[in-house]
């Protein structure tokens, strides 16, 4: 099982982050947890996206097919 950790955030951030992870369920017609929005900016942010480019969710940096495969691996990852 995967180890969690809590972390402070403040409203306007967690209102970003879920506004993103909204974006994300728009997209991809499913459920999105924090943790998988978390880890798609980060990794959007390993392919060279600059931080200024993800204003919004960063959704047009990908297709939704790339954003489902990415969702699915992040999966794998973290059951």
């Amino acid at each position: 099982m995967t180890e969690t950790k809590t972390i402070k955030i403040s409203k306007e951030t967690y209102a970003k982050l879920s506004e993103t992870a909204g974006e994300l369920q728009m997209r991809l017609k499913r459920p999105v947890s924090l943790s998988e929005t978390v880890k798609y900016l980060i990794n959007l942010k390993e392919k060279g996206a600059k931080i200024t480019d993800l204003a919004g969710s960063g959704a047009e940096h990908a297709t939704s097919g790339e954003m489902k495969e990415l969702l699915d691996r992040l999966r794998e990852e973290d059951p």
